[in-house]
Order: structure tokens, then C-alpha cells, then sequence
């Protein structure tokens, strides 16, 4: 169990898609206007995420190695499919709103890649988990870039006003605004990241100098 949620973890912080591994960066600037749409995008991408590695890692040993990437093309198609007349049936407004950039999940790095990474080398389980985590990563740095964009571009956080007498800065909300976001993001996280290796690595030190190796 400890495996699993290991997993699962992983996506969300060492090995975040966003953040960590910078997969998945057009929808992540193009729709990341609004909260709103940024959930949006993110349970779509977890929906085809999670299905696609399942079923890749049910069948990874009957398809043949030459051909594996036409079929990983081929299954994630399929969710992507079914994600389209899920939201045009139920939800047209946000279908609209994040208009070319769901048929676009087909092609999303973070999928392909977890198939290829991942699903087709694991079990079912292990492959659940870590889709879901990796969904889960991406649907967050999703929602945190927009709600920064969102409430300095036009002072609202879905749809409510949080700041009176404040100026939008509409750059926000624009590509230059996306850009600067994620940039400022990511040096954060990995200013972090190298924080916590410094962390560990003064407490190994601490730990070998005192003859306790098995502290780690």
C-alpha cells in the first residue's frame, strides 16, 4: 500500500507534470484564464489519463512493441472522444470555453508519456495510482496559475469580487501573463526542491558522522 500511495504522491509533488517535469504547457498557458476552466481541463485530463493507463496496462503485453505508439494513439483517442460528447452534451458553456485544447489531450505529452513511461511497463493498480496522481499534480498547478492570473488579471476569483479599488492588470490574462506566472512558479518549486535535497543531504551527513547509516 505504501508503493501506491507513493504513486500517487509522486505526481503531485517530485514528479509534478507542471511544475516538475514541464510536460503539458500549451493547455496549461491557453486555459488557465479561469479557475473554472483550469478544473475543467484538469478532470479532463485525468479522465483520459487514468483510463488510457488502464487499459494500456491491461493489454501492454499483446501489443507489439513496433507498433505500441499508434495504439497508445488510438486508446487515448478514444477517452478523448468520450470526453468530448461528455461536455458538449452536459457542459456546452465549458466546452466552448476550452474549445480546441480538449481534442488536444490526444497529442498532451503528460498522457502519451505516462503510457510510455509507465502503464505499459506496470500492472493495473500501480498504474491507477499513478494516473490519478499525475491527474491530480496537473489539475492543481492548473487551478494555482489560474487563480493568481485570474484574481490580479480582473480582480474576481470565480466570479466574485475579492479586492475593491483594484486596479486589473489585464497582462494577466494574457499570454505574457501566463508565461510569467508558470516562470515564477517553477523557480519557486525548484528553489524548493533544491532546499529539501540541502535538507536531506546535511541529515545524512549528521547521520554517517555519528555512525547511525541506518537513519537514512
Amino acid at each position: 500500500m505504501r508503493k501506491l500511495i507513493k504513486e500517487f504522491t509522486k505526481g503531485i509533488t517530485v514528479e509534478n507534470p507542471t511544475f516538475a517535469l514541464v510536460l503539458g504547457l500549451c493547455p496549461t498557458l491557453a486555459v488557465s484564464t479561469s479557475v473554472v476552466n483550469a478544473v475543467g481541463m484538469g478532470i479532463a485530463a485525468t479522465f483520459v489519463l487514468l483510463g488510457s493507463n488502464i487499459i494500456i496496462s491491461a493489454i501492454r503485453k499483446l501489443i507489439p512493441s513496433e507498433i505500441r505508439i499508434p495504439c497508445y494513439i488510438v486508446i487515448i483517442a478514444t477517452f478523448v472522444t468520450i470526453n468530448e460528447l461528455i461536455l458538449e452534451a452536459y457542459f456546452p458553456v465549458l466546452d466552448q470555453s476550452l474549445g480546441i485544447f480538449v481534442p488536444l489531450i490526444v497529442v498532451n505529452c503528460i498522457v502519451l508519456g505516462r503510457a510510455e513511461a509507465f502503464a505499459c511497463k506496470n500492472k493495473v493498480l500501480p498504474s491507477i495510482f499513478d494516473a490519478l496522481g499525475m491527474g491530480v499534480g496537473f489539475t492543481m498547478a492548473l487551478c494555482l496559475i489560474a487563480a493568481i492570473r485570474e484574481s490580479l488579471g480582473t480582480g474576481e476569483l470565480l466570479g466574485i469580487k475579492i479586492v475593491n479599488n483594484f486596479e486589473p492588470v489585464t497582462m494577466m490574462i494574457l499570454a505574457p501573463g501566463a508565461l510569467l506566472t508558470l516562470g515564477l512558479l517553477i523557480s519557486l518549486v525548484n528553489y524548493w526542491q533544491l532546499r529539501l535535497k540541502a535538507k536531506r543531504a546535511a541529515i545524512n551527513a549528521g547521520c554517517q558522522k555519528a555512525g547511525c547509516d541506518g537513519c537514512k
